[in-house]
C-alpha cells in the first residue's frame, strides 16, 4: 500500500512542475484576453454557490439582529410606559395642587369685615351619620379656636364650632336638623330663621308669612342677630316658594352658598377681642391676595 503511493516522480520534481505550471499560467492570463472572460464566467457560475454557502450566516445574523431590535423596542416600551405612568401621576399630583391653590387664593378674596379675623383651616374628616352634618377640622384649643365660633368658605356660611380639641375641632354644618341661622332676605330685608333640612343642598326658611314678599333668586345672608354669625355673609340662595293658603306659613327653600358636598379649605373667623396670634385682619389679607395675583 505505502509503495504505491511512493511510486510516481519525486517530491523535488513536484515542486519544479508546479512552479513551472503557474508561472505559464500567469503569462498565459497577462497575455490571452480569452483567459480573462473564461476566469469572470466561472466566477459568475459560482456566485450562486457563494450565497447558498453564506445564506446560513446571514440568516443567523437577520435572526440575532431582528431579535435584539426586537429586545430593544420591548425595553424602549417598558421604559417609555413607565416614564408615562409616572408623568402622569405627577400630573395628577400638579392638577390636584393647582385646586388646592385656586381654593387657597378664594378664601383669601373672601369678603370680611374689617373688625374680623381669619386664619385657614383644612377639613380633616366628615361624620359617617347620615343624620348629622357635621365635620372635623385641623385646628383646636392651640389655635385659640372656641365653641359657637362660625366657619366659612370662599361663598358663604358653613357651620359653626360645637367641640373643641387641643389640635382639631368639631363643626356643625348650617345643613344640620338640628341648626338654624338667622337670616334676612337681601331684597326686602324681610328677617327670617333658615334651619337645615338634612340634605346638604337645601335650607328651609322658618316661619314665613303669605304677605311675606320672598321670591326665587333672593339673596340670603346672615343677620347677625344672635350673635354667632358676622351680619352680611351670604347663606343662600331661594329656589322654591310655595304659597299655600291652607298652610299657615309659605315654603321657602334654599339652596346653600357653600358647596356642602364639596369642602377641603374654610376659615375660622374671630372679632377683634379674641384674634389669635397667627390670624390675618381683612387688610392683610386683601395685601397677600394682591401679592398672590402679581406674581401669576
Amino acid at each position: 500500500m505505502n509503495e504505491f503511493f511512493l511510486r510516481g516522480p519525486s517530491l523535488y520534481n513536484r515542486l519544479i512542475i508546479v512552479l513551472v505550471v503557474s508561472m505559464l499560467a500567469i503569462v498565459v492570463e497577462s497575455k490571452v484576453d480569452q483567459v480573462k472572460t473564461f476566469r469572470a464566467f466561472l466566477t459568475s457560475f459560482v456566485s450562486p454557490v457563494q450565497y447558498l454557502a453564506d445564506m446560513p450566516g446571514e440568516v443567523l445574523n437577520w435572526s440575532a439582529n431582528r431579535f435584539a431590535s426586537r429586545q430593544k423596542m420591548l425595553e424602549e416600551n417598558d421604559r417609555l410606559t413607565t416614564q408615562l405612568t409616572l408623568l402622569n401621576g405627577e400630573l395628577q399630583r400638579l392638577a390636584l395642587l393647582k385646586f388646592e391653590n385656586d381654593n387657597l387664593r378664594q378664601l383669601l378674596a373672601a369678603p370680611v369685615k374689617n373688625d374680623m379675623y381669619k386664619i385657614v383651616a383644612e377639613l380633616m374628616s366628615i361624620d359617617n351619620n347620615p343624620y348629622s352634618h357635621q365635620i372635623v377640622i385641623d385646628k383646636g384649643a392651640l389655635n385659640a379656636v372656641y365653641p359657637g365660633q362660625a366657619v366659612i368658605d370662599s361663598t358663604g356660611i358653613i357651620g359653626q364650632i360645637v367641640e373643641v380639641g387641643t389640635a382639631n375641632s368639631r363643626a356643625l354644618l348650617i345643613t344640620d336638623t338640628s341648626h338654624a341661622i338667622p337670616v334676612r332676605v337681601g331684597r326686602t330685608n324681610f328677617m327670617s330663621i333658615a334651619a337645615g333640612t338634612g340634605d346638604y343642598f337645601e335650607l328651609q326658611l322658618q316661619h314665613v308669612p303669605h304677605s311675606a314678599d320672598v321670591r326665587e333668586g333672593d339673596l340670603i345672608s346672615s343677620s347677625g342677630l344672635g350673635n354667632v354669625f358676622p351680619k352680611g355673609y351670604p347663606v343662600g340662595v331661594v329656589k322654591t316658594v310655595i304659597s299655600d293658603e291652607s298652610q299657615p306659613f309659605k315654603q321657602v327653600l334654599v339652596s346653600p352658598s357653600a358647596n356642602m358636598g364639596r369642602l377641603k379649605f374654610l376659615l375660622l373667623l374671630w372679632p377683634v377681642d379674641k384674634k389669635p396670634e397667627d390670624a390675618f385682619s381683612a387688610d392683610e389679607l386683601r395685601n397677600i391676595q394682591r401679592s398672590l395675583n402679581e406674581g401669576e
